[in-house]
């Protein structure tokens, strides 16, 4: 696409626009980073008025150009953008800058804005989501699109990044995989004005981030990020160029137009001040008696840039309802494949493929999977080099590799962090149903990304195996004891520990069914028994969160054991070592704590009654989390330590997880509330 032409006196006064708006903004909520916004308006302001392809009045256009801020903190750059080419975001809206209730908040956040395509925070942790981003619309091109009519996926992911961003560890995985991809829709600008918070980037920065990015086969394009010439040539550079990812690197100056804090980290955090920023709108040729203004000229501009924008769009829709009447199939399949269509019957579909013998939870997992790739042809994903621990390879379908999209299996590499912000990626895309699949306790390195998923809401799968101390000769360092408990505690976030065949089934279909945030299943190393069930007993009832899985036999009940994944094998033997001693026992299997405390109090309190006298929780993590869910006396089997290296049986009998230690346990819980 040409860029289109206009006055660079305009486009100039555009840029100032955005860099005294920004200011004012963070001045008026006394909070904010003004500096970004102010160094990086030239590169945005060419970027979005001559080259990126979207539409304020249909943002949701599936072809449209994704912009990615990497460099959250500069939020007021994008919200100026937004206001200014037509987005439904108000003057008002700039003026409660990071007020509540406002949909200018600190950060950007996806779903509050239009226009905002991803949350990002934590730095580098947009960079990894464009590069999902751009992995997607490869993917797409290749599944939907046509020699004839290329309607789909043919679209760019253009985005910012600080030198924050490129410090974080995050961005040297994410961009190591996007050389290696050849992803060459992704362009990123880096900002590079060499201020951090704490002062210089000298201080600990002294790399050839230019040579990195080479060495990773991504093209590098070194500019004056002030020079609207040169950010010019260099996106048409960029967009020239088809195989490599792009990175112009554009040199500016932080706290652009500030008299005494351009240049300094004193513009970086924090207010300009009433004078600096007075000072810095009479350098720039603004009326100081006028706040938030956009002169008549700028709206004019940004006016033809819509007509220009809302002509493409008019194009692409003809162009998209063209190949929709030639390819009726394929159209319906995209439609499908957009709405993340499933089958009615998924749950039974699932059912069938379980097997009737002991089987690690991993294995079971693997087996369901292959039949929901089936079912779901958005379902897509790989894992951090542990494929065959995982048991995640779809095995009837290819990798995607450079040059090839049309694959379904990713091959991350050993980069958990990057999985993570990628899938994030993908799942912002919207059609796929992205997974990511690692050892549990390597989900820690995970963990900003799988937040961001929680927080954003959206529909990422995590697959995470060795759960648990029954690990076994890894020793502590592979053994997680705490992670339970910390994803947990995540809002929106779903955790899933089956404790066997039909609860991993069944935890799939919760997984694919669930769409307003992120699922982890947790699953075992070792074997597992397919459990026996009451007669009343349903495969809906797992995803209710916690279900009776053995009744008792008295009309009382003395006591309630509860247990998640490998460990509710025991509350069965123990319930009835316990039952020849004249106790009533109660088994219950708890899949998840998240599921059960959304179920309504009435069913809550059917499966844990007040009258039950006490109850046991028998768990291989730390004891922490239950006492929200159990409000009768109880105790809990659990490992609140560290684990050790030794064969897994051997570490049951060590720390407590044994039939014998789960019925001493209970005699004394019984015997302490007589």
């Amino acid at each position: 696409m040409a860029p289109l032409s206009v006055n660079k006196e305009i486009i100039r006064l555009c840029a100032d626009t955005i860099r005294v708006l920004s200011a004012e903004a963070v001045q008026r909520a006394n909070s904010g980073h003004p500096g970004m916004p102010m160094g990086m308006a030239d590169c945005a302001t060419v970027l979005w008025t001559r080259f990126m392809r979207y539409d304020p009045a249909h943002p949701e256009w599936p072809n449209r150009d994704r912009f990615v801020l990497s460099a959250g903190h500069g939020s007021m750059l994008l919200y100026s953008l937004l206001h200014l080419s037509g987005y439904d975001l108000t003057m008002d809206d700039i003026r409660n800058f990071r007020q509540w209730g406002s949909r200018t908040p600190g950060h950007p956040e996806y779903g509050q804005t239009a226009g905002v395509e991803t949350t990002t925070g934590p730095l580098g942790q947009g960079f990894a989501n464009g590069v999902g981003m751009a992995l997607a619309a490869k993917m797409t091109a290749a599944r939907f699109g046509s020699q004839k009519q290329p309607v789909l996926g043919t679209h760019r992911v253009y985005g910012i990044v600080g030198d924050g961003d490129l410090m974080e560890g995050i961005s040297s995985e994410a961009a190591s995989l996007a050389g290696h991809l050849q992803l060459g829709n992704l362009i990123y600008f880096y900002d590079s004005n060499r201020i951090t918070i704490d002062g210089s980037t000298d201080l600990s920065f002294s790399e050839s981030v230019a040579d990195r990015f080479r060495a990773y086969g991504w093209q590098v394009v070194e500019i004056d990020g002030h020079d609207h010439e040169q950010i010019t040539a260099a996106l048409m550079k960029a967009n020239s160029e088809a195989e490599r990812p792009s990175l112009i690197i554009a040199k500016t100056h932080i706290g652009y137009g500030s008299p005494n804090k351009q240049d300094s980290e004193k513009s970086h955090g924090a207010p300009l001040g009433e004078e600096e920023l007075i000072a810095a709108k009479k350098q720039l040729g603004f009326s100081t008696d006028q706040e938030f203004f956009v002169p008549d000229s700028v709206r004019q501009l940004w006016a033809e840039v819509r007509e220009r924008l809302d002509r493409e769009y008019g194009e692409w829709q003809r162009q998209y309802q063209q190949w929709r009447n030639c390819e009726p199939e394929q159209a319906q399949a995209y439609d499908r494949f957009m709405a993340r269509e499933l089958p009615d019957t998924l749950e039974e579909k699932l059912l069938e493929v379980i097997p009737e013998e002991a089987a690690a939870t991993r294995a079971l997992s693997g087996q369901v999977l292959q039949k929901l790739t089936e079912l779901l042809p958005g379902l897509v994903g790989g894992s951090a080099d542990l494929a065959a621990s995982n048991k995640n390879t779809l095995k009837k379908y290819s990798d995607i590799k450079r040059g090839d999209f049309s694959g379904r299996n990713f091959n991350f590499g050993i980069r958990e962090h990057a999985m993570g912000g990628i899938c994030n990626g993908i799942a912002l895309y919207g059609g796929f149903r992205p997974f990511g699949a690692t050892f549990f306790v390597f989900s820690d390195y995970m963990r900003p990304a799988i937040r961001m998923a929680a927080l954003m809401k959206i529909p990422v799968n995590y697959i995470f195996t060795h759960d648990s101390i029954f690990v076994g000769e890894d020793g502590p360092t592979h053994q997680p004891v705490e992670h339970l408990t910390s994803l947990r505690a995540i809002p929106h976030m779903t955790v899933i520990r089956p404790a066997d065949g039909l609860e991993v089934a069944m935890a799939w279909s919760i997984a694919m069914r669930h769409q307003a945030g992120p699922t982890a299943l947790i699953l075992t190393r070792q074997k597992l028994p397919q459990l026996p069930r009451e007669e009343e007993f349903t495969p809906d009832l797992v995803a209710r969160g916690a279900y009776i899985l053995a009744r008792e036999k008295e009309a009382r009940i003395d006591l309630i054991l509860l247990a998640s994944g490998s460990e509710v094998q025991l509350t069965l033997g123990a319930k009835e070592a316990l039952e020849k001693q004249g106790y009533s026992v109660r088994a219950v299997s708890v899949p998840s704590i998240e599921l059960f405390h959304q179920q309504p109090q009435e069913y809550q309190r059917k499966i844990l009654p007040d009258s039950a006298r006490a109850a046991l929780v028998i768990e291989a993590g730390v004891s922490l989390g239950w006492g929200d869910l159990v409000r009768i006396p109880y105790a809990v089997v659990g490992i609140d330590k560290f684990g050790a290296s030794a064969n897994y049986q051997v570490l049951a009998e060590k720390y407590g997880l044994t039939t014998v230690n789960v019925i001493q346990r209970a005699l004394e819980v019984l015997r302490s509330i007589q």
